[in-house]
């Protein structure tokens, strides 16, 4: 059975799409290879010996310790790598900026 050049396109297209709509699946960085980190839109080769050269030295806490640690990942950075599926402590980047409840530390007694 041969194909006509229209039908192969067509499936081709529709190969495509489906890609796009697959959910990403999430990357743990504490836990990632460099091969997964860079399988992660957005990390280059640099970038993920970097990640892996920190990580080494300590696990990351959360989106901030990443940021403190990595140089070049600021908020928009940490913004666009979360949306492509990396995770820190199975945590996406909070784009509020402010730590998710479990981990705010309470008020300190002033008096």
């Amino acid at each position: 059975m041969r194909l006509k050049p229209l039908s192969m396109c067509r499936a081709a297209c529709s190969a495509v799409l489906a890609m796009l709509w697959l959910p990403t699946a999430a990357v743990e960085i504490n836990h990632a290879t460099v091969a997964e980190l860079d399988g992660v839109r957005g990390i280059g080769p640099a970038l993920s010996r970097a990640m892996l050269a920190e990580r080494d030295a300590a696990p990351f806490q959360d989106w901030p310790d990443l940021m403190r640690r990595v140089r070049g990942v600021k908020a928009a950075t940490a913004s666009q790598l979360s949306d492509a599926g990396l995770t820190v402590q199975g945590q996406p980047f909070n784009r509020s900026g402010k730590a998710p409840p479990s981990t705010m530390r309470p008020p300190r007694d002033t008096h």
